[in-house]
């Protein structure tokens, strides 16, 4: 007997919108590196802006310094699931690329704050929240995850359900 999903399959428009809304719905990221046969896995908040990923670490950081020296990350997005029907994410490789002062790392900035309110509370009602500060304050910088192939994984279709997403 087939479910309903296996019937009607998602469409590619679908699956991309689905991968979007997931993306936009969850707040941690976790960064996957490797150095010497030692794979590293650190969880980070994340903004994103279509299918870049912006996030604050330090430079000193573990998966920064890895993914500064390989020139290659992976990274995935996961909504909570209590059952393996549940299970539904994002599975990504690519790079992280640190970010200077400028037009996109205002925008990340800014969609970061409209995504976590809470950051102002670390700074005085009087200061200006902008980058410097920002990086100041918390001695980290900006990054920008960039995949170059994405996969959204969908239990609810059916048991691993997995589809590469176009990033154009």
């Amino acid at each position: 007997m087939t479910t309903p999903s296996q019937e009607n399959p998602p469409t590619t428009a679908e699956l991309k919108a689905r991968s979007k809304d997931l993306i936009e719905n969850q707040n941690t990221m976790t960064l996957a590196t490797a150095s010497k046969e030692q794979a590293w896995a650190a969880p980070v908040y994340y903004a994103n802006l279509h299918f870049n990923f912006y996030f604050f670490s330090d430079p000193e950081s573990r998966h920064i310094r890895e993914a500064m020296h390989s020139r290659q990350a992976s990274a995935a997005v996961f909504e909570p699931a209590s059952s393996w029907k549940g299970i539904r994410g994002i599975q990504m490789s690519g790079h992280i690329q640190s970010l200077s002062p400028g037009l996109e790392a205002v925008r990340a900035l800014r969609a970061y704050l409209k995504k976590y309110p809470f950051t102002k509370e670390f700074f005085g009602k009087d200061q200006s929240l902008d980058l410097n500060t920002f990086l100041t304050r918390f001695r980290v910088k900006l990054y920008r995850f960039e995949p170059s192939l994405l996969y959204y994984m969908d239990n609810s279709i059916r048991f691993s359900f997995r589809a590469e997403i176009s990033l154009t």
